[in-house]
């Protein structure tokens, strides 16, 4: 390794990056201290999946290199998502000036530099910002992630899982906060002692300590966060009309005071991804590129649960066409787990100032294939918009490590004008969609005897309706729906014919038994008691899904019998979503 000449070095990496089909242009190779342009360095557009990491410390370029890479992305045609920390990412939507000092250093990589604007949307969680508002409810957010912003133990986390299970059995909707408040305060009253009963690992003590989190949530805020219209994932893998994808950039203005709700919403995202996305196998380029920033805040202090989690989902959701690049300071932020899954890295200049720096640094040097650098002085001197860099060819073999200075991004490297940003909401077609909030009737009103206060109009094409209860159709129809789209087999369930009924169901007053019901929002899609279990797909899916849920769950996968239909599944990380009911 030491032995080799300049030239052995320069057609090693030249040998490395001579990949084929479309690629992202990373930049030029740096050996022994020149910087060769005909040495280029690249990404294969279709490995992208195989998830990546951009490390570094604070001031190296992370967030200049996520942004560079987007700007490609979105030219492929790849939709991105971009957490927006610091604000600096709305300048996608900015076309960049050029300068002596850009046009020095993008002619020394070989790099053809033109300023242009990208499509981008701008979401703000919960409305705290200038984005169009996104929300989740509580119940698609599930038990094992609102543990995790409520900072629940093990023992709380599983207490919830059974909360949640028995909201959904009753047809309790939990919406928002309070809608949860709610159900536990009746599970703890004279009137559900019962229930509680029932439910058995659920004390009243816990159910204390989990009704004060609440209300710590509420006092932060966060109740804005929870509610409808909610935001359907959908919206990330859309593509401009000139066929770029769109880059859909989360602004996230007070991160300080909410660090825990950004990232776990971030991972709810992507498990609502993973559970509506059909298996894609191998692509010529990604459906979704998502970039999670600041990846240390997901990990710090998780549960076991939510470690498995996260896990399983980055396993998986390669194979239904999604890449995730975590953007953290050191290799050491990402469990083993996870980060033996990242097969592109791109590691900028670390720091060695002190004993667990130094610890650090030879930590990240040993994820690294053998290279002809010196890693260590390398990554300790390398300059601000410069990465050391390795990824996945397309036969999937490490490329060799390559001392790289990147490519400069071709719109404003900061903040677009606060007039560019409103202007560029006010005129996105998700702002009708998402913009006003809507508290449709849900547990709260219906353990209180509460009307929902008014809030606004409902989102367009889905108009609040009275609830009612499902026919067997509609039950047969889901159950065709689970065989098919989750188990991955052709439905047993013969189509449905129309059965008349002597009256008419509770909410279908003057409507035929064979007319299409009304458009349901998600309030009134909760599911009933299960029916006694029974069938061949009970235990098919009990065997497919019950590793993968909550101890409180699994019984609920057990009691699934021919009215499968009627049950809420919930995907790994307890999540639920209007899409899979």
């Amino acid at each position: 390794m030491a032995n080799k000449t300049t030239a052995e070095k320069l057609a090693t990496i030249q040998k490395g990056y001579a990949l084929e089909g479309a690629t992202i242009e990373l930049g030029a190779a740096i050996i022994d201290g020149e910087l060769h342009k005909e040495a280029q360095v690249r990404l294969p557009l279709a490995m992208m999946n195989r998830h990546g990491l951009v490390a570094g410390a604070t001031g190296t370029g992370k967030t200049v290199t996520l942004h560079m890479m987007a700007e490609q992305l979105s030219t492929a045609g790849v939709p991105v998502f971009l957490a927006d920390i610091k604000g600096d990412l709305s300048g996608l939507a900015t076309a960049a000036a050029g300068s002596e000092k850009l046009a020095a250093r993008t002619e020394s990589i070989g790099q053809e530099w033109a300023g242009k604007t990208f499509p981008v949307e701008f979401l703000a969680l919960g409305g705290d910002g200038n984005g169009v508002p996104v929300r989740a409810t509580v119940t698609s957010f599930g038990p094992i992630l609102l543990s995790r912003v409520m900072e629940l133990n093990d023992t709380q986390e599983s207490s919830l899982q059974l909360v949640f299970h028995f909201a959904d059995k009753n047809n309790l909707e939990l919406i928002d906060l309070k809608d949860l408040r709610s159900v536990i305060q009746f599970l703890t009253s004279a009137e559900g002692k019962d229930e509680l009963a029932e439910l058995g690992g659920l004390s009243k003590a816990t159910a204390g300590v989990i009704l004060r989190e609440l209300v710590n949530l509420e006092a932060q805020g966060l109740e804005r966060f929870f509610g409808e219209p909610e935001f359907d994932t959908a919206e990330l893998l859309r593509t401009a009309p000139d066929g770029r994808g769109v880059i859909t950039c989360l602004e996230l203005p007070t991160l300080q005071t909410k660090p825990m709700l950004f990232s776990t919403f971030l991972m709810w995202l992507l498990a609502d991804l993973f559970e509506d996305l059909p298996e894609a196998g191998d692509l010529d380029k990604p459906k979704l590129v998502f970039f999670l920033d600041e990846a240390h805040l997901l990990f710090n202090d998780a549960s076991k649960a939510f470690l498995d989690a996260i896990t399983t989902t980055v396993r998986l959701i390669r194979s239904k066409g999604v890449g995730i690049f975590f953007v953290t300071q050191t290799p050491k932020d990402v469990p083993a787990d996870v980060l033996g899954q990242l097969a592109n890295r791109v590691q900028h200049a670390l720091r060695a100032f002190t004993p667990e720096d130094a610890k650090a640094l030879k930590a990240t040097v040993s994820t690294f294939p053998v290279s002809d650098y010196d890693l260590e002085e390398t990554l300790t001197s390398a300059g601000i918009g410069e990465a050391v860099i390795t990824v996945m060819n397309e036969k999937g073999a490490p490329t060799p490590v390559a001392h790289t200075r990147l490519r400069a991004p071709e719109s404003v490297m900061g903040p677009s004008s606060d007039e560019l940003v409103k202007s560029t909401v006010a005129g996105s077609a998700l702002l009708a969609k998402y913009g006003t909030s809507v508290d449709n009737v849900s547990a709260y009103e219906k353990l209180t005897g509460k009307a929902a206060a008014p809030t606004g109009a409902a989102a367009p094409g889905e108009p609040p309706v009275p609830g009612a209860p499902r026919s067997q159709a509609d039950v047969d129809a889901e159950a065709r729906r689970i065989e098919e789209e989750i188990l991955g087999r052709p439905s047993s369930r013969p189509a449905p014919s129309p059965v008349p009924s002597t009256a008419p169901e509770s909410g279908d007053s003057g409507r035929s038994p064979s007319a299409p019901r009304a458009p349901r929002t998600r309030a009134s899609r909760a599911p009933e008691r299960p029916a006694p279990a029974g069938g061949d797909l009970a235990g098919d899916l009990a065997g497919a899904l019950g590793g993968a849920l909550g101890g409180g769950l699994k019984s609920m996968v057990r009691s699934m019998g021919t009215q499968l239909g009627r049950e809420l599944l919930r995907g790994v990380f307890g999540t639920s979503s209007r899409r899979r009911r």
